[in-house]
Order: C-alpha cells, then sequence, then structure tokens
C-alpha cells in the first residue's frame, strides 16, 4: 500500500500525493471492500498517525516520520483508548512527567491497531508540566526501554487486522518528542474525525461487495427449476439492498464535497459513519441469509463482513455516542456527560 500512495494520500507535501477528498474515500471504499481490517490499516497509518504529524507536528518530526510512514517504511499506530476509558477517553490516566529535557510517560492503552508492528505510537497523555494537566500528543518509538506492545488475539471480528495493548512503564522521550501544535481532546478528536470520514466510505464498500456476491449467486442458484434470483422475496432482497447502499455512498460523497470546500463539521462524521455501518451490518446479515447454508463458509465473504462490522460499528465512536453526539447538535443539550 506504501508503494502505491496508499497512506495519507490526501495530504500534500513530504512526498504525499495530496489526492481529493472523494478520491481519497474512494480507496478506503474499495479497500474495504476486500476486508476491513485493510481498510483499518490505512485508516490508521493515514488518518490516525501520519494527519496528526502532518497537522501538529513540528518540521523536524514531519521530515523524519511522513517520508517513511508514507512509502510503507515504517509503521504507526494511535494510542487514545485506555482499558477503563473507551467511550470518555477525556478521563484518560495516562501521564506525561517532565524531567529535565526530557517527559516520562506512564499509562497503558488498548484496543490499539498495529501496535504489536508499529515503529512509532502517537500516544496522548496528560502533561503535568502544564496548569490544568492538558492533553498531548507524544511520539514515542516502540523500542524505547518501557514500552511493550502485546498482541491481542483470539479475535471473532477483524481477524486480519494486528490489534494490541501500548504499555508505558517510566518511559523516556526528549521533550522534542511532544507535538507542538496542539493540546486538549481537540487534538485526538480532530484525528478520529479524518479516520471516521475514511469509514464511511470503506462500509459502502463492504456493503456493496456483499451485494455482489449476493446478486451473483442468485442468478447462478438454482432451486424448484429457477434461479432463485427469479423469485419475488429475492428480488426486494436485491432491490432494498441497492438502495440502501446507494443511499450511503450518496452520504458519503456528500461529506466529500463538504470537506473539500472545507464546511465539514465533526456531527456531519457522526451521521455518516452512525448510518453507513449500520446499513452495512443490516444488509451483510441479508445478503447472508440469500446464500443460505453456503453464506457461512469462507467460501463467500458476506458473513466475514458481517463480523467484521462488529467491530466497526463498535470503534471510532460507538454507534450509540454517535447518537448523543448528533441529539446534542439538535437540541442543545448533553446527554451522555
Amino acid at each position: 500500500m506504501g508503494e502505491m500512495g496508499f497512506y495519507a494520500p490526501n495530504l500534500d507535501g513530504y512526498g504525499l500525493p495530496n489526492v481529493s477528498e472523494t478520491a481519497y474515500g474512494l480507496l478506503m471504499q474499495e479497500l474495504e471492500a476486500c476486508d476491513s481490517g485493510l481498510r483499518s490499516m490505512a485508516s490508521v497509518q493515514g488518518a490516525l498517525v501520519m494527519y496528526p504529524i502532518h497537522a501538529f507536528g513540528s518540521e523536524a518530526q514531519k521530515e523524519r516520520w511522513l517520508p517513511a510512514l508514507g512509502a510503507g517504511e515504517a509503521v504507526g499506530c494511535f494510542g487514545l483508548t485506555e482499558p477503563e476509558h473507551g467511550s470518555n477517553p477525556s478521563a484518560m490516566e495516562t501521564t506525561a512527567e517532565p524531567d529535565g529535557d526530557e517527559y516520562v510517560l506512564n499509562g497503558s492503552k488498548t484496543w490499539i491497531t498495529n501496535s504489536p508492528i508499529a515503529d512509532v505510537a502517537v500516544v496522548w497523555a496528560r502533561d503535568h508540566g502544564e496548569d490544568g494537566t492538558p492533553v498531548r500528543g507524544f511520539l514515542v518509538e516502540t523500542d524505547r526501554d518501557g514500552v511493550t506492545t502485546n498482541e491481542i488475539d483470539e479475535k471473532l471480528s477483524l481477524r486480519a487486522s494486528i490489534t494490541g495493548e501500548i504499555s508505558l512503564r517510566n518511559v523516556r522521550v526528549p521533550a522534542e518528542s511532544r507535538l507542538p501544535g496542539v493540546e486538549g481532546m481537540k487534538g485526538p478528536l480532530s484525528c478520529l474525525t479524518q479516520a471516521r470520514y475514511g469509514i464511511a466510505w470503506g462500509a459502502v464498500g463492504a456493503a456493496r461487495n456483499c451485494f455482489e456476491t449476493a446478486r451473483e449467486y442468485a442468478t447462478d442458484r438454482e432451486q424448484f427449476d429457477q434461479p432463485i434470483g427469479g423469485f419475488q422475496m429475492q428480488q426486494d432482497k436485491l432491490a432494498e439492498m441497492a438502495t440502501q447502499i446507494t443511499t450511503s455512498q450518496l452520504l458519503a460523497h456528500r461529506l466529500a464535497g463538504l470537506k473539500e470546500r472545507g464546511d465539514l463539521r465533526p456531527q456531519h462524521v457522526s451521521m455518516a459513519k452512525r448510518n453507513n455501518v449500520r446499513m452495512a451490518r443490516d444488509q451483510a446479515r441479508v445478503a447472508r441469509e440469500m446464500l443460505g447454508g453456503n453464506g457461512i463458509t469462507t467460501d463467500y465473504p458476506p458473513m466475514r463482513h458481517m463480523a467484521n462490522m462488529e467491530t466497526v460499528y463498535t470503534y471510532e465512536g460507538t454507534h450509540d455516542i454517535h447518537t448523543l453526539i448528533l441529539g446534542e447538535d439538535l437540541t442543545g443539550m448533553q446527554a451522555y456527560q
């Protein structure tokens, strides 16, 4: 993917392609048509690691990391979620204590895509060297003393994605490792907005692959002396699948238009992520139904997509949290505080 320019292709400079947001979205759609884990790899590398370096990093940080990450010569991960703080990341307990010209980091992060294979982690921690201990980002090489990145195995969803933890035990990093351009939750949340944009597109790809599989199966599989696609019940399912997928794809295109002209708000992304992932989750199930018993085998992708969507439905802001984000925007009242 690095050789093809798939990592952060919508960013400019440092050898990056600087394609349009629509082109980037279409790329995420095609990657997830293969597997959500493949799109997750590209999303994390580009939107959660390269984007914060590009947006908030020093020139030295950009020159060191962006070309290597863009080429796939280095792998990054994004350390925000903690064992006790998922939907409420602002309650994070990971700390960064200043000590001379260094910081000492302590804490734990979990459900971190790519961490077992990462060369660098963007770690969000509370900076105890400033009033109010604001959240700041730190670039932490994973081969530093005190860093461990154990893999989380035996997953039943997103099995093609390498997932792990980040344990930080008195990890010393130079002060220059801190991202200088942002403080507070604006930093990690702005990264998540970028990644969720890609998810809104990617989910459409997974659903489309399920639809194409079901349609092909319906025209080939014969029962009662005719292809099952000739029965009204199967045509009803295909018609509804095509409508739901097309509607979600149009929402993604609208999102791209807003992003390209600078009018995109996080709430727009919440609506699209929430709607499109729910749609893909539902349509994967319908496609599996149409394949009958064959649908539970590894010969066909819908059940794999269906299992993957359980993760996508939960990560990068759960479906329920995005619902409450929209509710707050519509009413002015926050229901989750």
